[in-house]
C-alpha cells in the first residue's frame, strides 16, 4: 500500500504509550508528529504550512479531552480524519464519520486501522 507523504498526528499524554505508537506507526512507514496535550497539538493543527493526513488522539487527556479537541481540529480542518484511542473500549460515543480503536490495542490493530482509514479517505 502506498503510504501518505502526510504526517500523522498522535496526540497522548502517557509519554510511554506516545512513544510505542509513535514508534510503530513509524516502523510502518508513516511519518508522525507528536504532542503530549490538547495545546501542543492545537498549535499543529493552526499552523497552515503543516500538513496531516489524520489525527490520531487519546480521549482522556489532561487539559482538554479528546472529543473536544477533535472538534476544533475539525474548525481548523474540516476534512481531516479523527481516530480515538480509548481504554473505554468500543462504548465511546463518536460521530459516524469518526473513528475509535480501543486500547490496549495490538500493532495489527492500529495498523489496519490506520491504514483502512486512509485508504478510504486518500484514495
Amino acid at each position: 500500500m502506498s503510504q501518505t507523504p502526510q504526517p500523522l498526528l498522535v496526540v497522548e499524554d502517557d509519554a510511554i504509550v506516545r512513544m510505542l505508537m509513535v514508534e510503530v506507526l513509524e516502523e510502518l512507514g508513516y511519518q508522525v508528529l507528536q504532542a503530549a496535550d490538547a495545546e501542543a497539538a492545537l498549535k499543529v493543527l493552526k499552523d497552515t504550512q503543516q500538513s496531516l493526513a489524520l489525527l490520531l488522539t487519546d480521549v482522556g487527556l489532561p487539559d482538554m479531552n479528546g472529543k473536544d479537541l477533535a472538534v476544533k481540529a475539525r474548525e481548523l480542518r474540516p476534512a481531516l480524519p479523527v481516530l480515538f484511542a480509548s481504554g473505554y473500549g468500543d462504548n465511546l460515543d463518536v460521530p459516524a464519520d469518526l473513528h475509535q480503536i480501543a486500547k490496549p490495542f495490538s500493532i495489527d490493530q492500529l495498523r489496519d486501522k490506520v491504514q483502512g482509514i486512509l485508504q478510504a479517505f486518500y484514495e
